[in-house]
């Protein structure tokens, strides 16, 4: 990856004694790349309500003033369109002058960025969502993946400073001025160890976490009110789900335990890659990793590349994805074509692992047999699996959406040209369904599908018309194939084997009582009228507990023996 700026090379001195380096001026007729980070400082939870609804209302009025302005000639001398303009008119003066005169794509964008990280998270996600926003709003959003305001150059090494609490030229030979990537949350620059290695510094801007924080209550706040009017699409749990993620990628040391986790679980698979982290210059707040030096997928750069190189790095992806959602049930959550790099081999590199998503035992393999149904045309399974992850409320109806999930497959899949159609997209219109039918996913089922669409991005980015079913086939096959393997369920059966030697030991007790109470239950009855009830509800309290011990996949032998004593107490006869 080409490199800007000049590097600023650490004397063989303590910073802290000197004044901090600054960066080069730009070359002539070099534009700047970044805008300046401002600090955003400590603002109380009223004041930032004030700001976010200062932000929303100029929005609204620019867009509509934009929307007007746009209008051909007839239909600006309509009378609403009058009424319209002399009702703006007043107010688009106290509108930013500046922002009045861009398209609302730009005006979003630009208010996002101002409100600072929580909302450019909210601009993120918003950005995938070609389903449901036009796509002049999608790619404007887009540009809020990395290309955001930055720290000056001195803030930056100040903040370096700061974290390692220890002078910077020990540890660090060069750092280069100009920044590599500024997000909502971090920046980062290059810079190269006092042992030559290269490396990016990722630091947390200053006063994003605070920020984070009040906004996380403020938006809480709006879920609890939307709640009331919008219960049906769950804007209480949404929120909630969204403020603990990204409270989460505040803390750098998340993303250094990711790194090492997705290290470990890809060791087998060397084309896989993911950057080495420096635990000795990392803590909350500062990130020391690997530079992986490779170049973006939307680099002119990579449709330079070779067919069967771009085919190579499209199967590497599949793997990786499929591997990542239903082998490990462990995946990057905030993938996007600035977070993915094209290394030399070539290989597949993965950066920016602060947010990731995880699937349970059950939920993972649910999602594994509903993915593979899909791609297989399946549609009934697949509708099946899909409505079993869905979580509902007295008023849904399960089984209105699972015949409308499979009409929707079967569309899909009786098309004569997959290729031409979104894997992603399919399961975005499937579960968007489920608002009809008083459903919801799980957020982690979004992450999923995010993970889906940037796959599906970057492939017909380097291979236009690439056939994603194909290309996911094979890997989800390895998948299932392995689940069932008998080596991995020999493994499933030896945890297991304790609880089943402890139940085989308790056995021969557990059938002598049973047997007893057998003998007792087929006794003549007394003449205490009561008996039977005594023997009824006795039975049922076996049973209830054998019930209960099975739904906790307690030993077989016990509830089993507690279910068989229970039935035939409660079927005996009293006088």
């Amino acid at each position: 990856m080409e490199q800007a700026g000049e590097t600023i090379a650490m004397r063989n001195r303590s910073v802290a004694s000197q004044p901090m380096p600054v960066p080069d001026p730009p070359k002539p007729g070099e534009e700047p790349v970044f805008e300046t980070y401002v600090d955003p400082g400590r603002q109380g939870l009223p004041r930032r309500l004030v700001a976010t609804l200062r932000h929303v209302t100029a929005l609204i009025v620019g867009g509509s003033w934009v929307l007007l302005r746009g209008l051909p000639v007839r239909e600006r001398r309509r009378p609403a369109a009058i009424l319209a303009h002399l009702l703006l008119a007043p107010a688009v003066l106290f509108v930013n002058r500046e922002l009045r005169r861009q398209s609302f794509p730009v005006q979003l964008r630009r208010r996002l960025e101002r409100l600072g990280p929580t909302y450019i998270k909210l601009g993120q996600m918003l950005s995938l969502r070609e389903d449901l926003l036009p796509q002049t709003i999608t790619k404007e959003l887009g540009r809020l993946l990395d290309r955001l305001p930055a720290l000056p150059f001195p803030q930056f090494l100040q903040r370096v400073r700061d974290n390692l609490e220890r002078p910077v030229d020990e540890v660090f030979a060069h750092i280069r001025s100009t920044p590599l990537a500024s997000a909502s949350i971090g920046q980062i620059h290059v810079a190269t160890t006092a042992g030559g290695a290269q490396v990016v510094l990722k630091v947390v801007k200053p006063g994003v976490a605070e920020m984070l924080r009040r906004d996380a209550l403020l938006l809480r706040g709006v879920g609890r009110v939307l709640q009331l009017f919008l219960g049906r699409y769950q804007p209480r749990r949404v929120i909630a789900e969204f403020c603990d993620y990204t409270l989460r990628e505040v803390d750098l040391r998340r993303e250094a335990d990711n790194a090492e986790m997705f290290a470990g679980a890809f060791a087998d698979r060397p084309d896989i890659v993911f950057p080495r982290i420096y635990r000795d210059y990392s803590n909350r707040n500062l990130l020391c990793m690997e530079y992986l030096d490779g170049i973006q997928p939307t680099d002119a750069r990579a449709l330079a590349l070779s067919l069967a190189d771009r085919e190579r790095l499209i199967d590497l992806g599949a793997e990786a994805i499929v591997r990542m959602l239903y082998h490990h049930g462990f995946f990057h959550a905030d993938l996007h074509p600035a977070n993915l790099l094209i290394l030399p081999g070539p290989r597949c590199g993965f950066v920016d692992l602060g947010t990731v998503g995880r699937f349970d035992a059950d939920l993972k393999h649910t999602l594994m047999y509903y993915f593979y149904c899909l791609i297989s045309g399946d549609a009934e399974n697949a509708a099946n699996y899909l409505t079993a992850i869905a979580e509902g409320d007295p008023g849904s109806n399960r089984r209105g959406f699972r015949r409308d999930v499979e009409e929707i497959c079967r569309h899909w899949s009786g098309n004569g040209h997959l290729q031409e159609l979104s894997l992603a997209r399919l399961i975005l219109q499937s579960v968007a369904k489920g608002a009809e039918y008083r459903l919801y996913f799980p957020m982690e089922m979004v992450l999923m599908v995010k993970a889906i669409v940037t796959f599906e991005a970057v492939g017909n980015q380097l291979l236009p018309g690439f056939d994603v079913t194909r290309v996911c086939k094979r890997h989800i096959g390895h998948v299932i194939l392995e689940r069932f393997s008998p080596l991995r369920l020999g493994r499933e059966s030896l945890t297991a084997l304790p609880e089943l030697v402890d139940a085989l030991a308790k056995t021969p007790r557990l059938l002598t009582e049973g047997l007893r109470l057998i003998e007792r239950a087929t006794q003549p009855p007394s003449e205490n009228p009561l008996s039977g009830l005594r023997s009824s509800v006795f039975g049922g309290a076996c049973m209830i507990a054998g019930a209960i011990l099975a739904g906790f996949d307690g030993p077989w032998p016990v509830w089993a023996l507690l279910l068989v004593c229970g039935l035939l107490l409660s079927l005996r006869r009293g006088p």
